[in-house]
């Protein structure tokens, strides 16, 4: 396993990049959560589910201390334009349920290898560690970097995720990687 892994590609181009774009940061209100009754009040006012002339109670909980609905982590992944002139560095959140594991599906290997790979490598680590916390950015195994390899210098078509949540904060998920023919 590695902690990096980058193309001969993006080592020529990243110096030469009109523009670079760092939004893969993922903010503690995006993380799925598990509702409990304890943090109610935190999840109503946080995720605004009230009536509209309702004023929900402030609280003084934080939304990091109650647990996760995947604690899977994150990918961060730099998508470079088909000129070569512009990149972006999104995330990948992977999809996982402890609890109800068939809930997503975590296989698409003939049209989405890479994605599959990173969710089911990261569903396996979940079940190692299992702590209900999200971890952070996991180090790369050897079959996520040959998935990666095998899209390198092909032409994909990336479907990305924009969520802007207020002020300045951006967020952007890759969803699916689609090979062009």
């Amino acid at each position: 396993t590695c902690d990096l892994w980058q193309s001969d590609l993006w080592a020529q181009v990243k110096d030469k990049l009109m523009k670079y774009l760092h939004h893969s940061t993922i903010f503690p209100e995006s993380i799925p959560r598990k509702f409990d009754y304890v943090h109610k009040d935190l999840l109503m006012q946080q995720y605004n589910l009230h009536a509209a002339v309702h004023q929900p109670k402030e609280t003084d909980k934080n939304i990091n201390e109650f647990r996760s609905a995947s604690g899977l982590g994150c990918y961060e992944v730099t998508v470079l334009g088909i000129n070569h002139d512009v990149a972006i560095d999104v995330a990948f959140l992977p999809l996982f349920c402890p609890e109800d594991p068939h809930l997503f599906q975590l296989y698409d290997t003939e049209n989405d290898a890479l994605l599959s790979c990173m969710s089911h490598i990261s569903a396996c680590q979940q079940k190692a560690t299992n702590d209900g916390r999200l971890h952070g950015v996991f180090p790369l195994s050897d079959e996520i970097v040959k998935a990666a390899t095998d899209l390198d210098g092909k032409h994909v078509v990336c479907i990305l995720d924009l969520c802007h949540l207020g002020e300045d904060k951006v967020e952007v998920f890759l969803s699916k990687i689609y090979k062009t023919v």
